[in-house]
């Protein structure tokens, strides 16, 4: 393990969205380091819906409940991995044309996927521990890449998801001036086996566990420096065009 990895490890390490697929195996990473000699985190952190207190990315003030109680702890908070995210569900898919185009669906997409982390980071940026190594990282989507944009479709999520790349890259920036040992970035998990991926899961292509994929999201961030600070990051650490 790097320095960097070490001293990030001293301090509260937070998860939200913590009761998804990815979340959830992520706070169970961070809680019982699978590798050995890997450091645990003085405190580790899930929130999301069902947590004590909740956290309702659709409700700021239980964002902002929740960053005082991530204060209360007294801990530095050296991590911060927000989870969330919203594809589908029983009324709205991912649109295959512009006939599919409807602004219920727009809006909720945008107010998961864009809204609300960047509600997380106008509460949380500022708690990040300024002596040493602090990362927020986000789950994005490469489908969010407007240079890789090949295919269409997924207007909704594809559109929500380059607007918190480009929220990340604006935050990151700011954070910059006031933290410069911090770190921002939006990283792509890959396909995952959950409920939120794994309908459009396409035969070849590459599906992983949310224990696996959990794993390699901890790798990536326990390699990030300030030099990344604003990326769009691939779950193998190489960026992705934006």
């Amino acid at each position: 393990m790097s320095e960097a990895a070490r001293i990030l490890r001293e301090g509260l390490a937070l998860v939200i969205g913590a009761q998804g697929g990815i979340g959830a195996a992520l706070l169970q990473a961070l809680q019982s380091p699978a590798a050995p000699g890997d450091t645990p985190f003085a405190g580790v952190m899930g929130l999301g819906r069902s947590s004590v207190p909740a956290l309702d990315l659709l409700n700021e003030d239980s964002i902002r409940a929740c960053a005082a109680a991530v204060t209360q702890t007294g801990l530095p908070l050296r991590l911060v991995v927000d989870a969330t995210g919203f594809l589908h569900n029983a009324g709205w898919a991912p649109e295959k044309g512009w006939q599919q185009l409807d602004p219920a669906h727009m809006a909720h997409s945008f107010a998961i996927n864009a809204i609300g982390p960047a509600l997380l980071m106008k509460h949380f940026l500022p708690l990040l521990a300024r002596d040493g190594k602090s990362v927020f990282a986000t789950l994005s989507a490469k489908v969010g890449s407007i240079g890789d944009n090949r295919l269409g479709g997924w207007y909704s999520y594809r559109a929500s998801k380059a607007a918190l790349n480009q929220l990340v890259h604006t935050a990151a920036i700011e954070l910059h001036r006031k933290n410069p040992q911090a770190v921002c970035v939006a990283l792509h998990p890959g396909t995952v086996d959950t409920g939120l991926s794994s309908p459009f899961a396409k035969t070849g292509l590459e599906v992983r566990t949310p224990e696996q994929a959990a794993l390699r999201l901890l790798a990536v961030v326990d390699e990030l420096q300030p030099a990344d600070n604003g990326g769009f990051l691939n779950h193998d650490g190489t960026p992705l065009p934006w």
